[in-house]
């Protein structure tokens, strides 16, 4: 059987672009594949992926997926192993695992002109912040400061910076800001740090990568002055687009066909 479903799964999802990305993709691609959302609870995942047959090709997964997902692979790539999380799944006899968010941010990043990085600030501790530190640290990074409402949360990103040759500090949101060149905030869309906070963030914070994109400008990018705020539109087009090449080729580092044409496409969707 030809193996040509594909979806994103998470919890919530009625809100996922994803849907639209992917089609908008494969029309220009010719590929006759169908992309659907559909909400799954964490401990529902497993039992929902061995439920499935043999016409599904591969899935996306947003939280709080993205742990079960790498759990449940039997192949992880390099940026899945390294952050422990996978938004994408190949599935068949043997499951693949790849973790696209990271290429995304490069990929975004670089679309704004930014393309090396030596000191950087993270804003959050969560899954989308080990990306986010796996991406500054491929663009040359070598040292991180990590803000988090509770310090102790960010341990693995502690870890994970060992890994990487970034040393990685971990302090409050309260606590002197040094001078960065990029701050790439990864707290959930609609978060309002007090006045008082982000003031100090934004003088000494270089420009804003903000993951949140609904509604845009974030209030964290309202509040951040004349340096650019980036949206997280750009991550969320670019790691589909490496999602995509994972499901055409198996490899998100392989371009598309016409690939220029692919992304405009998915661009004019969003």
């Amino acid at each position: 059987m030809s193996r040509t479903r594909l979806a994103v799964w998470g919890d919530p999802i009625a809100h996922s672009k994803s849907p639209q990305l992917h089609a908008a993709a494969y029309g220009v691609l010719g590929l006759d594949w169908s992309y659907d959302r559909r909400r799954v609870a964490e401990g529902e995942f497993a039992g929902a992926v061995r439920s499935l047959d043999d016409s599904w090709r591969g899935l996306s997964l947003t939280m709080p997926l993205k742990d079960e997902a790498y759990r449940i692979a039997d192949v992880r790539d390099a940026h899945a192993e390294l952050t422990g999380v996978a938004n994408t799944l190949t599935l068949g006899a043997t499951v693949h695992a790849f973790n696209t968010d990271v290429g995304g941010i490069i990929d975004a990043l670089g679309e704004s002109g930014i393309t090396t990085v030596e000191r950087v600030r993270l804003l959050g501790a969560g899954a989308t912040a080990a990306s986010a530190l796996v991406a500054v640290a491929d663009m040359g990074a070598r040292s991180a400061d990590v803000r988090a409402r509770r310090p102790e949360s960010a341990s693995t990103l502690r870890e994970l910076g060992a890994r990487l040759g970034v040393e990685v500090t971990v302090l409050p949101f309260t606590e002197t800001a040094d001078a960065v060149e990029l701050t790439v905030s990864s707290l959930p869309g609609g978060t309002a740090l007090p006045e008082d906070v982000v003031a100090p963030l934004a003088a000494a914070g270089g420009a804003l990568f903000d993951v949140a994109y609904a509604p845009w400008p974030s209030a964290l990018a309202t509040n951040w002055g004349d340096v650019p705020a980036i949206p997280g539109l750009g991550m969320l087009l670019h790691q589909a687009v490496r999602q995509i090449r994972v499901f055409v080729h198996g490899d998100p580092g392989v371009p598309l066909p016409d690939e220029q044409d692919v992304v405009a496409a998915m661009r004019t969707a969003l």
